[in-house]
């Protein structure tokens, strides 16, 4: 699974480690050391995967995040030395699919990379059963990784992608966050089910007509959420 990873850290040490550990799992590394120029990078050579620290001159990486997320679905994997819940969901709000905080271990670092190029992925060739999921105006396609709304496309991230497969995989069942989150995430004592409210709050924006009227993805209190099959109060094509 070769790609293209961008890697934004002001930190020189910290990026050269980083950049050994991807090139010996086969993937072509560019390095750049703050948040304006991994914007720049970005638009220049398109990469498959970001790695963005935080706290970087010149753009922060959150701000970083935030003009990447706007302009593409690249999947991106934070850097912090920062874990409060707080600074990891201010992350994930901006389009974050992924954290992880400092310090860490390569090993684990390559491991997050993995999942997420694995989920950002097409699949190599159209299978020949249609598999494409359905709920009411929605269409989510785990082959082709795409997700379309009365026939319009929707721009999802990687995470976004793996929640609304399983919620449309079974229409009308309620998931819990817990579930949800082991769906996205897998178990990871850093991450939290409130992450999976902000993937649906994210969610919402694009599919609903109304996000704070909800009538797509809907919230079951006091259990978690599932998908609306007969929703017609969706984000108009």
């Amino acid at each position: 699974m070769c790609a293209h990873v961008l890697v934004a850290e002001d930190d020189v040490n910290q990026a050269e480690l980083i950049r050994r550990y991807l090139e010996h799992e086969g993937h072509a590394v560019s390095v750049v050391h703050d948040g304006r120029a991994a914007v720049e990078a970005h638009r220049r050579s398109g990469p498959d995967l970001v790695v963005l620290d935080v706290m970087m001159p010149v753009m922060t990486g959150l701000e970083a995040c935030r003009v990447l997320r706007a302009e593409s679905d690249v999947a991106l994997l934070m850097l912090t030395a920062r874990s409060t819940e707080d600074d990891l969901l201010t992350g994930l709000d901006l389009g974050a699919d992924d954290y992880v905080t400092k310090p860490f271990s390569p090993r684990e670092l390559m491991a997050r990379v993995r999942t997420l190029l694995r989920r950002s992925r097409r699949a190599a060739a159209p299978e020949p059963e249609d598999r494409t999921l359905r709920a009411g105006p929605l269409a989510v396609d785990p082959d082709r990784h795409t997700v379309h709304l009365r026939g319009t496309p929707v721009g999802c991230t990687p995470a976004e992608f793996q929640l609304l497969a399983a919620l449309a995989e079974r229409p009308g069942r309620v998931f819990t966050r817990a579930q949800l989150l082991e769906r996205i995430h897998g178990i990871d004592r850093f991450i939290t089910e409130r992450t999976i409210d902000v993937h649906v709050k994210n969610l919402r924006k694009k599919l609903e007509a109304q996000p704070r009227r909800p009538t797509l993805i809907r919230t079951v209190y006091g259990v978690g959420y599932k998908i609306d099959g007969s929703a017609d109060g969706a984000r108009p094509a």
